[in-house]
């Protein structure tokens, strides 16, 4: 994998490294308010990154590879479903609900195993078939897009462009209210 910081592959690594460590920082922290923050920020990135790579990588998949990246892209898509709903069940929960932890750490396990996937297989293939011009323009609508998705998961939205975008628009900013009444760590 390239470590060009140019790349959108270089985003989408910096965002799994970010989730991994908003995880370790709920796991360490050591009063619920802490935890809290902890998972509230572990969510809004997750529910942020996860609708950025469905609008915009999974249809440069298909795009690029034809059937292959169909596959490619049909794989990860189920693959982030179950991850929205094990977060919507989380979102439902408080962090000292004695299910939280153990559901937290069903997600992690689940998500380390896709982050593995996307990085070593699907990125991979996607810097080979694009230019770095391609890559970085790419890496750009990435960023703006996730500074317009929702924050939180909504499982029964649309995973797909244009319903995905149409759902996304509609739903943030009831999300990005929710999170103005929410905690998140001071330091993240």
């Amino acid at each position: 994998m390239s470590s060009n910081p140019n790349t959108v592959s270089s985003a989408i690594i910096q965002d799994h490294e970010e989730l991994k460590e908003y995880y370790q920082k709920f796991k360490s922290a050591s009063t619920e308010d802490e935890k809290t923050r902890w998972a509230n920020q572990f969510r809004w990135e997750l529910a942020r990154h996860s609708i950025a790579e469905e609008l915009l990588i999974y249809p440069e998949l298909e795009r690029l590879f034809g059937a292959e990246g169909k596959s490619l892209a049909d794989h990860d898509r189920e693959e982030h479903q179950e991850a929205k709903n094990m977060l919507y069940e989380l979102q439902q929960m408080n962090v000292s609900d004695t299910q939280f932890a153990p559901k937290f750490d069903t997600l992690m396990k689940a998500l380390n195993e896709h982050m593995q996937h996307e990085e070593e297989t699907d990125l991979v293939k996607l810097e080979a078939k694009l230019s770095s011009e391609e890559s970085n323009k790419l890496l750009k609508s990435f960023q703006r897009t996730k500074k317009f998705v929702p924050t939180h998961s909504h499982p029964s939205a649309p995973d797909q462009p244009p319903f995905e975008t149409v759902a996304g628009l509609l739903a943030a900013p009831l999300d990005k209210l929710k999170d103005m009444f929410s905690k998140f760590p001071e330091d993240a």
